[in-house]
């Protein structure tokens, strides 16, 4: 079925696209200074538990919008807030910026903070980090949860029209970026019920970004969403808006187990749109994946 210029972007854009008072909390300059091939990668580090919670941010944002995440699991749970290379208090001293290299990043932060029984938390593109993450360190992940990513899964191959509107959208955010991210985001990822003065924030990060790190986190197609998730042979949980549809049938189709638990009346970001509702929820991806 052929696809709108506008679906494309969306599909390009989440598959690729004051932390708690707790006496245990850490600074995000932390004790322990994290690296990653000569990066250093700002993080939070709060709470106690025999769990790992870790948050990977999305697209042009960055930790601080798991503000509310961190308060609410901080007392049962080790949570850990992430600023992906490139992006927030993070370093930017290197020049590639895939979901390999990403997802080496996330492993460097579990490895180096001795993180045990870790659940991985990606939204939008940082979906596919995550499980990319599950990956390079198997036996310190046991469950992966993606927010608001994931909504289309199929093996089917790229069409050349797809191609080529991908090509087209890539020369658009290199003409004018923030002109374009400005548009789309306004347009496709808020909801009409999204807090005035939370869209205000989420455009100014997103338009303050470094635009080439942004465009090539984009521009990146090498994560094979298909054979990624076979190899991850683990559950996918997903805490997804319905303000967009989200279709399961290539999970079912392909033998990829997961589950679907739907934010409603948001935009693309339910964790800082909607906190109690997909917190509570959040909780339910935790219980199912300790059970």
């Amino acid at each position: 079925m052929k696809k709108s210029p506008a679906l494309i972007l969306f599909s390009i854009f989440i598959a690729a696209i004051s932390a708690c008072n707790s006496p245990s909390k850490k600074p995000s300059s932390g004790p322990i200074k994290v690296q990653s091939n000569g990066v250093n990668i700002a993080y939070t580090d709060s709470g106690k538990g025999d769990t790992t919670l870790l948050f990977v941010h999305g697209w042009c944002i960055n930790k601080s919008y798991f503000t509310d995440q961190v308060n609410a699991f901080g007392k049962r749970y080790r949570v850990v807030t992430i600023d992906l290379p490139g992006f927030g208090e993070s370093g930017k001293n290197r020049t590639s910026w895939t979901v390999a290299d990403f997802g080496q990043d996330v492993a460097a932060v579990i490895t180096q903070l001795n993180l045990q029984h870790v659940i991985l938390i990606g939204h939008s593109m940082s979906g596919a980090i995550v499980v990319q993450a599950k990956l390079d360190v198997p036996d310190k992940v046991i469950g992966l949860v993606g927010i608001d990513n994931f909504k289309e899964y199929s093996t089917e191959p790229e069409s050349p029209q797809s191609k080529a509107e991908f090509a087209t959208v890539i020369t658009s955010l290199k003409k004018d970026f923030k002109k374009v991210v400005s548009g789309y985001f306004s347009k496709y990822l808020f909801y009409k019920t999204t807090d005035t003065a939370l869209r205000k924030r989420i455009l100014n990060d997103v338009t303050h970004t470094d635009s080439t790190i942004a465009i090539a986190c984009i521009e990146d197609n090498s994560f094979n969403t298909a054979v990624k998730l076979k190899e991850a042979k683990m559950k996918i949980h997903l805490i997804n808006s319905d303000n967009t549809p989200n279709d399961t049938t290539g999970f079912v189709k392909n033998g990829i187990p997961y589950q679907l638990l739907v934010v409603h009346t948001t935009g693309h970001f339910p964790m800082a749109e909607k906190p109690k509702d997909f917190n509570e929820l959040l909780q339910k991806a935790i219980d199912d994946i300790k059970k």
